[in-house]
């Protein structure tokens, strides 16, 4: 990528960024009805696509990233890049021939006496051909596409001023959008993807984890042949787990192939250690024995010991109702950012926990249930990456089961799965769980009719307070956006007092210019302030 296509591609990016910017700016001054705002986001989602699948590269898996982040964008939004195929056409043989030729530091006719030129897969970062080694084994080589490493500069360089402008001129909500950190964790993905060193090791160990479990197959790696920038697997042939006519020929039942899936996966959630965080349909194959085949180790989220602790200890905190403690585990899991305020959260937490779902049907809860989705949207709670992934990888087994045998049998499924994997863990770990399960016919967590009618009393005090913050955070973003508006106006006044050769108005709008930028940051720190006031750091 040239210098003039570098900066074509920075033009389209910001100026696609500014046109939202401003858009977002008119519809906050005309106080827009929720229904436009939802048309708007819907809008901005569908030119999102566009440029998207228009400037292709990072762009597309920086899509693909966001539209699992449902907890931080706008539905709307996310509805209209969920579905995003990482699809792009393929580079040329000639360049794919090249990145070949200097990793293995020798032509690649050295190492294979045939390659089909023509790649069977083409991905954003890496594409996938077939070929034959020397030796007659056939493999499957992954190579990254050539100048993909500019492409990701340039596109970070260009998001990290697109999020400092709208960290400082955007009326986003930042108690709910951290966009610093939503994009320290894009970055930390992507360039953990573009090394294939990495994956590579990732394939190693999931083929050791489940070296001793018949019904899983994982590809060896042909190591001498894989780099940073190729990776060499054993060819393996599956059958898609959508396919109703093959699966209907194999020796295997949906039910036990279900459990097999349950089997291979729940440990993955659950235990620490790494999970395969994109287990799709083109990554699960079955083989002819009726065999699990895991493919692509590129997206691998991790569960540290740490993390499984305090998970277990956030489970049993919310069975047992000690709401501090579970929210304790929540600020060791990172899920709540440092201005939260634990008794608030607290509260929230006690109040969610009341819910049954047998009694929805029974009453009217729909305004109370908008209330507390609009209360959290408030509240500082942002989905670390790595659960964001586990929930994602989740899902998609679960939609995969729901599709072999019914949603409704998915339950019935994985409850004995679930206790027998309890029972593997020993007396001292998760007994408390263990217990309540054993007690429970279905995974809920009801409570009585009495303790659901008394939400509403309980909710008054915390909507209250967080009214009142509501209200006084409020004031001071709109007197933010009331002085970048005399801002822009002086700007505006002093460019046509140049235009104009009238110096007299150009000074006018050059001093009201400066003095609404000097006003804009009095009231970003007296906000800065406030928000510090109202959510004290907590001792460490």
């Amino acid at each position: 990528m040239g210098t003039t296509g570098k900066f074509m591609r920075m033009y389209k990016i910001i100026a696609f960024a500014l046109t939202i910017f401003i858009r977002i700016y008119w519809y906050k001054i005309r106080k827009k009805t929720q229904s436009e705002w939802d048309h708007l986001w819907e809008d901005i989602g569908r030119g999102f696509r566009e440029i998207l699948f228009d400037l292709e590269g990072l762009l597309i898996k920086i899509g693909q990233l966001l539209s699992i982040r449902a907890d931080l964008l706008p539905r709307p939004f996310i509805e209209q890049i969920q579905d995003l195929t990482d699809k792009v056409p393929p580079s040329s043989w000639q360049e794919i021939e090249k990145v070949l030729a200097e990793e293995w530091q020798s032509s690649v006719e050295d190492h294979v006496t045939q390659v089909e030129t023509e790649a069977i897969a083409s991905a954003s970062i890496g594409e996938v051909y077939r070929a034959t080694l020397k030796n007659g084994e056939k493999v499957a080589v992954k190579v990254q596409r050539p100048n993909i490493q500019q492409i990701v500069e340039t596109d970070f360089r260009t998001l990290s001023i697109i999020i400092w402008f709208a960290n400082h001129f955007v009326p986003l909500p930042k108690g709910f959008i951290n966009l610093n950190v939503l994009f320290k964790e894009l970055k930390q993905v992507i360039e953990q993807e573009l090394d294939f060193s990495k994956e590579k090791q990732s394939l190693l160990t999931f083929k050791k984890r489940f070296e001793d479990y018949e019904g899983v197959l994982i590809p060896s790696v042909v190591e001498e042949l894989s780099t940073s920038k190729v990776l060499v697997m054993e060819w393996v042939d599956g059958i898609k787990l959508t396919d109703e006519t093959a699966l209907n020929h194999l020796n295997i039942t949906k039910q036990e192939l279900a459990k097999r899936l349950t089997e291979i996966f729940l440990p993955q959630w659950l235990e620490p250690g790494s999970f395969h965080a994109d287990p799709h349909t083109g990554n699960l194959l079955l083989s002819k024995e009726g065999k699990i085949i895991l493919l692509d180790f590129g997206m691998v989220g991790t569960i540290s010991k740490n993390d499984a602790m305090n998970f277990q200890r956030l489970i049993e905190s919310l069975l047992s109702k000690n709401y501090s403690q579970a929210v304790e585990a929540l600020i060791q899991l990172d899920f709540l950012l440092p201005d939260a305020e634990p008794r608030t959260m607290e509260k929230v937490l006690a109040e969610f926990m009341t819910f049954q779902p047998s009694q929805l049907q029974e009453m009217d809860i729909m305004s109370l249930k908008l209330e507390m989705a609009n209360m959290i949207q408030a509240l500082p709670i942002q989905v670390p990456t790595r659960f964001v992934f586990l929930g994602r990888s989740f899902m998609t087994i679960e939609g995969i089961l729901a599709s072999l045998i019914g949603e409704d049998e998915i339950i019935d499924q994985m409850k004995p799965v679930f206790l027998k994997w309890l029972q593997k863990q020993g007396n001292t770990k998760w007994h408390f769980v263990r217990y309540w399960l054993q007690s429970q016919p279905m995974f809920k967590i009801v409570h009585t009719v009495n303790d659901f009618l008394k939400l509403p009393h309980r909710m008054e005090d915390l909507k209250e307070l967080e009214q009142r913050r509501q209200f006084q955070f409020t004031m001071y973003e709109n007197s933010k956006r009331y002085c970048f508006q005399v801002t822009l106006i002086g700007g505006i006044g002093s460019g046509i007092g140049l235009y104009l050769t009238e110096p007299i108005l150009g000074y006018i709008g050059l001093g009201v210019g400066v003095l609404g930028l000097l006003s804009y940051g009095v009231m970003s720190y007296k906000l800065r302030k406030w928000l510090k006031y109202m959510h004290p750091k907590r001792k460490t």
